[in-house]
């Protein structure tokens, strides 16, 4: 008897453990059944939270125009006309470009209501039209971080191939050439000629490239010869100095003249007393340098002048003649189009037109002539002056501004298999102080 009831007893207990344990599961069930609506997921972009909005994400097609884009959404004419009235002064709705993306919010309760209009104007930068009570706009940016980046590489065929091979931007190769224009001929560049690079990237938040902000340092090896770079500047109370690339022994890497009118070509034809003219058919003197380019490609002044000829004659076809100084000149023949005007002063690396195939040309390319008082020569058998160096007041500070970067640089490895390596370097956020903290990883 006493076994019977502890059995009842006990069967009564799982029984009432059991129902206590599903009402609890029950319970839990709904909180986070709450729970999963509380912790809903925010979308906030452009100082709204999306959520709240029907959301139309496009982009301008060619064609398009401000009114038509608002009309397809309900605003009518009257309305934009009004909306183009209130903010021309800070955003001309005429102007917006095809290609560029926009996101139209709308209210959810009544999707003919559009609040807000937000033009992309590039990565950056965006507009934001506000359309509901009171029409007004905003010019606003986005948040771009820096990141300091390292990168090594060996050269196979070219600058652009090596950094392209790490994913590098092309950017950066736009940077290197034209911190060491003035010291490295880059038609002459050797396989097996290295590079390291210490430089700020800029990025938004998300992680999207927008562009390089700066090389700090970098030391390329050419024909076994080391070139270092260092950007130094100074801002006192005596004087203001621009930021400017110099060497371990604060020499200007700037030259007075540029090594070539032109970026990442090749030399077709070098100045010769006796060369076949591939037109006229007869030996004659090539009293000029031949630089083939694709039609289109820009054309730079060399060095600093004054444009003393701009026009066009039967053999130059289309060209610019700029005087340097008493002593040199320099002339650019066969363009395409000309970007300068007699009388007009150009700085070093202005563009002053476009590589063509004008007067006796058989291809596209600019025939690059240079003058030393008065007489044609060849630019690459001048010893051509150079730019001011580092006065001897900035030289204690200069160099113990660069012993830690140049202390970095020569640390860095050279990649093995020839192959560049990318070091990443520890996101700086604007305005703070940069570390180096990097870890290596093969491409």
């Amino acid at each position: 008897m006493k076994i019977k009831l502890c059995w009842t007893i006990l069967f009564l207990s799982s029984l009432l453990i059991s129902c206590s344990e599903k009402g609890n599961s029950q319970k839990i069930t709904n909180l986070e059944g709450h729970y999963s609506k509380v912790k809903e997921v925010l979308k906030k972009k452009y100082g709204y939270i999306l959520n709240d909005f029907e959301v139309v994400n496009d982009t301008v097609h060619n064609g398009d125009s401000f009114g038509e884009l608002l009309d397809a959404h309900g605003i009518n004419r009257a309305k934009v006309f009004q909306i183009a009235n209130s903010v021309k002064d800070s955003f001309n709705v005429a102007r917006i470009a095809s290609g560029k993306p926009y996101t139209i919010l709308k209210c959810k309760d009544n999707p003919n209501a559009v609040e807000a209009f937000i033009y992309q104007k590039n990565k950056v930068n965006y507009t934001v039209l506000h359309i509901e009570d009171s029409i007004y706009a905003e010019n606003k940016a986005k948040k771009v971080v820096t990141q300091q980046k390292i990168m090594s590489g060996i050269i196979n065929s070219s600058l652009s191939d090596a950094i392209s091979q790490s994913g590098g931007s092309p950017f950066l190769t736009h940077q290197l050439s034209g911190i060491y224009q003035w010291s490295i001929d880059f038609f002459k560049i050797q396989k097996g000629d290295r590079f390291k690079v210490i430089y700020n990237e800029k990025r938004l938040e998300d992680g999207t490239f927008v562009g390089i902000e700066d090389v700090e340092a970098a030391v390329f090896e050419h024909a076994n010869t080391p070139f270092y770079a260092f950007s130094y500047g100074v801002d006192t109370k005596e004087a203001q100095l621009e930021s400017s690339y110099y060497d371990e022994k604060a020499k200007s890497l700037q030259s007075f003249f540029l090594k070539a009118p032109l970026q990442f070509s090749r030399i077709s034809s070098r100045f010769s007393p006796r060369r076949f003219h591939p037109v006229q058919k007869r030996w004659k003197a090539h009293k000029g340098t031949d630089y083939a380019a694709p039609r289109g490609t820009p054309i730079w002044s060399t060095a600093n002048g004054t444009v003393i000829k701009a026009g066009y004659t039967s053999g130059n076809g289309r060209y610019v003649k700029i005087q340097h100084n008493r002593k040199y000149s320099t002339q650019y023949l066969h363009m395409s189009k000309i970007l300068v005007k007699k009388g007009q002063v150009v700085k070093q690396g202005q563009v002053i037109g476009k590589v063509g195939s004008t007067g006796l040309a058989t291809g596209p390319h600019v025939c690059y002539r240079f003058w030393v008082n008065g007489k044609q020569q060849d630019p690459y058998r001048q010893k051509l002056p150079s730019a001011k160096n580092l006065e001897e007041k900035y030289k204690k500070d200069y160099f113990k501004f660069i012993e830690p970067l140049r202390s970095t640089l020569d640390s860095i490895s050279y990649p093995i298999n020839k192959k560049v390596i990318e070091n990443a370097i520890t996101i700086t956020k604007p305005n703070a102080n940069k570390s180096v903290e990097s870890t290596t990883r093969p491409l």
